[in-house]
């Protein structure tokens, strides 16, 4: 049994640590709201993220001293938004010998920094190559209720990324590990911004040739960008790239989609997310990327068209006939540009 403090008791956080729970490890769930820990501990609930009963053995935590003190691993599961300040808050207060995760997928705008480059920047005495990174296609909801899930654990250096292979693998919830962080965790980023298009798409009421179109002109844009900051092109053919748009952009348990289907009905961007009343990390995700494509002058005309329509408030049919219209290009021109990278 091992010591584990999960940082973030949204629905995946709480998914996460009730895998955790059912292996019978200590498990401290920390949340920065009183009340919810006091439902999680008292009820053995958190109902505004999760329809389900919790296991008695999972602890929630309001103070995150003490959630991490003497513990083996901790698990950053916090909106990317929040991930800096949370990071500085444990930077000096870390146990020896722990091993850090995380599970959040963003890329912080103007920095354009991954989640584990900023705990690198913000505890530069943690190494760098053993940040584990946690990823793949799976929907809180249904990990709660411990359905056949698959994602894949990534650390440069093996030894972290098998500590927490084991930690979380067991019959409903299995564990891959690779060696390319960039890759597993921009894959794991990058599929919200096309994860808000394919909503986008059925908000229209385009149908299947426009959604299919759509993932696979999308995970080109991650792939290309992907290889250019270092990735492995291969990456993005496993779980945290074609496994990740899959579910990410065909199921309405995705915020991302759900985001993206109200834009095309018509809502406003800011209608939408009061009504959510959750993170819809696609939506920082893609002034990241755009900005990132930019300066990098990759082409992603999909991220660019979304970026459009979510701060430039251009119409998602206009954003669509400007990309149906683009110049004729041979498909396998994304393929070829990996063999030049």
């Amino acid at each position: 049994m091992s010591k584990i403090a999960v940082l973030g008791a949204g629905s995946w956080g709480t998914a996460l640590g009730m895998v955790l729970a059912d292996n019978q490890h200590d498990v401290r769930l920390w949340t920065h709201r009183a009340s919810q820990a006091e439902e999680i501990n008292t009820e053995h609930k958190n109902t505004k993220y999760l329809d389900v009963t919790l296991p008695k053995t999972l602890q929630a935590y309001g103070d995150i001293k003490a959630a991490i003190q003497d513990v083996e691993s901790i698990i950053l599961v916090v909106p990317s938004s929040a991930f800096r300040e949370v990071c500085r808050s444990i930077k000096d207060i870390l146990p020896e010998k722990v091993v850090i995760a995380h599970a959040s997928k963003g890329v912080e705008p103007e920095t354009h920094k991954r989640l584990s480059e900023i705990i690198t920047e913000e505890i530069p005495h943690y190494p760098a190559d053993d940040i584990v990174v946690l990823s793949g296609p799976s929907h809180a909801e249904e990990v709660a209720l411990r359905q056949p899930t698959t994602v894949t654990a990534a650390s440069s250096n093996p030894g972290p990324s098998n500590v927490i292979q084991h930690l979380f693998i067991n019959k409903s919830f299995r564990v891959y590990t690779s060696t390319d962080v960039i890759g597993v965790e921009l894959g794991g980023a990058l599929k919200n911004i096309i994860a808000l298009g394919a909503g986008i798409s059925d908000g229209l009421e385009f149908g299947d040739n426009a959604k299919a179109a759509l993932i696979t002109r999308g995970l080109a844009e991650i792939s290309r960008i992907g290889s250019r900051l270092g990735a492995n092109p291969l990456t993005f053919l496993g779980l945290c790239g074609v496994g990740d748009l899959i579910v990410t952009c065909t199921s309405q348990h995705s915020r991302n989609w759900r985001a993206g289907n109200m834009l095309g009905k018509g809502h406003t961007l800011e209608s939408i997310l009061d009504e959510m009343g959750m993170v819809v990390e696609g939506i920082r995700t893609t002034k990241a990327a755009y900005q990132l494509a930019v300066s990098l002058e990759v082409e992603m005309p999909i991220t660019e068209g979304i970026y459009n329509i979510l701060f430039n408030n251009q119409h998602p049919e206009e954003v669509v006939s400007q990309l149906m219209k683009r110049e004729r290009k041979d498909e396998m021109d994304n393929f070829n540009s990996f063999r030049n990278e």
